[in-house]
């Protein structure tokens, strides 16, 4: 069993390299979206917070690298045929081109899905 990574650095340099260049260039664009975003680890992968709530997670997997966005993935069902996916997760193969805008996209339609759920909240 490996150690567990306690910080995202940590994380990433436990990867070998072609991982960690695919999971940093996702890093990047994820967080070229939200500015004002902290990072930690959250089950064991790298997490991404705003205003300290989850908005997305990402990780290395033997043959693919992940990325978690949740249910707004279902919005991009289209613009995401030919990746591999279940529900919530997006795979990009390890070492291939990574779809930097989409990603953004992606992550910007999951800051709009976090910030109505807490004008729900704030509503009640």
């Amino acid at each position: 069993m490996k150690p567990a990574a306690k910080t995202v650095a940590g994380y990433l340099a436990l990867l070998p390299a072609e991982q960690r260049t695919t999971l940093e260039r996702l890093r990047r664009s994820i967080l070229a979206a939200v500015p004002k975003a902290t990072e930690g680890i959250s089950y064991g992968v790298p997490t991404v917070f705003v205003d300290g709530r989850m908005l997305v997670s990402y990780g290395a997997a033997a043959k693919h690298c992940s990325f978690y966005p949740g249910s707004v993935l279902q919005l991009f069902a289209v613009d995401i045929k030919g990746y591999s996916t279940s529900k919530g997760t997006i795979r990009f193969p390890i070492g291939g081109a990574l779809p930097a805008a989409l990603v953004r996209k992606i992550v910007k339609a999951r800051i709009a899905q976090q910030a109505a759920k807490a004008a729900q909240r704030k509503a009640r």
